[in-house]
């Protein structure tokens, strides 16, 4: 089981960079090329919303749940 950001994917669709991301959020560029490699360990719900915002969409475009991924030995 695993929960993944795919801020990755929302950036592509909209043609966002990590710095374009940090300066109309304001989030740090560190906190946002972390969500964007998927290596983030937490996130906040300040985070979260700043990101909805920004991409106009619910928290389930930008945050999945992955049952059993091959490879990641699943519970």
């Amino acid at each position: 089981m695993a929960v993944h950001c795919t801020l990755s994917t929302m950036m592509g669709k909209h043609r966002y960079s990590i710095q374009d991301v940090h300066e109309k959020t304001g989030l740090s560029r560190n906190a946002v090329s972390n969500l964007y490699n998927d290596k983030a360990r937490r996130i906040d719900y300040e985070t979260v919303e700043k990101l909805c915002r920004l991409f106009k969409c619910p928290v389930s475009d930008l945050i999945e749940y992955v049952e059993n991924e091959e490879g990641l030995g699943g519970e």
